[in-house]
C-alpha cells in the first residue's frame, strides 16, 4: 500500500513552518479522485483521471487541515478563474505535482492570503531560465539551474497569494524574488514574504499577513 505521506517531505515542510499557517502534503494514490465532492467534481468532469486524482488528493489534505483549525467539513470548489473557493474566514491554497499534492490554510483574520506550490526537485530546463528569472535574479543565482527551479516554485506561490487580493495576472518577470531576504516584490508594489524547502520536491509557501484592525 502506498504511504499517505513522505517522511522526508514532511520534515521539510515542518522545517519551513510559519506560525498560524498549516501546511501538509499527500502522496497521490489511486482512488483519491473519489474524494471530490459533487460540487467540486463538476469543474473537473472533463479532466483526465490524473487531474481529478491530484485535485482530490489536494482536497483530502485541505480538509484535514481545516479540521485542525476547527472548521467543519466543507467543499472546496474551483472558481471560474481556477482558484479554489475557501469557506468564509479561511485563507488557503492548493497545489500538486505529478506525485504529490499540498495544501496550506490559515485563519483570514491572521493572513489575508496564502499561496503554495510544489515542484519536482531538480534543475529547470536551461531554455526556460530567461523566461522565469529576471536579470537581477539571474545575476544572483548564476548558472545554478536548481536555484532557477526554486525561483519558479516561489513565483507560482507568490502569484497564488497575490491574485485573490489584487486580481491581476502576473508573468514571471512581474515578480522579483530575493532569496536572501525571503521576500518577493510584485510589479504593483506589493511585497510578499515566503518560505521554501527542498526534499524529494520543492515546496514554496507565500503569505500576506492580514491588515491589523484599528482600535
Amino acid at each position: 500500500m502506498t504511504p499517505a505521506t513522505s517522511p522526508l517531505l514532511r520534515h521539510c515542510i515542518d522545517a519551513m513552518a510559519v506560525s498560524g499557517i498549516l501546511v501538509a502534503h499527500r502522496l497521490i494514490a489511486a482512488g483519491d479522485e473519489q474524494a471530490l465532492l459533487p460540487e467540486e467534481y463538476e469543474a473537473f468532469a472533463r479532466s483526465v483521471l490524473k487531474v481529478r486524482r491530484a485535485s482530490g488528493a489536494a482536497r483530502i489534505v485541505a480538509r484535514e487541515l481545516l479540521q485542525q483549525l476547527g472548521a467543519p467539513p466543507h467543499s472546496i470548489p474551483k472558481s471560474a478563474s481556477g482558484a479554489p473557493v475557501w469557506p468564509n474566514g479561511i485563507a488557503g491554497s492548493l497545489a500538486h505535482a505529478s506525485e504529490v499534492a499540498v495544501a496550506a490554510v490559515a485563519m483570514a483574520h491572521d493572513f489575508a492570503s496564502v499561496g503554495i506550490d510544489v515542484e519536482p526537485a531538480g534543475a529547470l530546463d536551461a531554455d526556460l531560465l530567461e523566461i522565469v528569472a529576471t536579470a537581477d535574479e539571474r545575476r544572483a543565482i548564476g548558472t545554478d539551474a536548481g536555484r532557477a527551479r526554486v525561483l519558479f516554485c516561489i513565483k507560482e506561490a507568490v502569484y497564488k497569494a497575490v491574485y485573490p487580493l489584487d486580481r491581476i495576472f502576473l508573468d514571471h518577470h512581474d515578480v522579483e524574488v530575493n532569496l536572501a531576504t525571503a521576500s518577493a516584490s510584485v510589479r504593483n508594489g506589493r511585497t510578499v514574504s515566503f518560505r521554501y524547502c527542498e526534499a524529494t520536491h520543492i515546496v514554496a509557501l507565500a503569505y500576506i499577513p492580514a491588515t491589523p484592525r484599528g482600535p
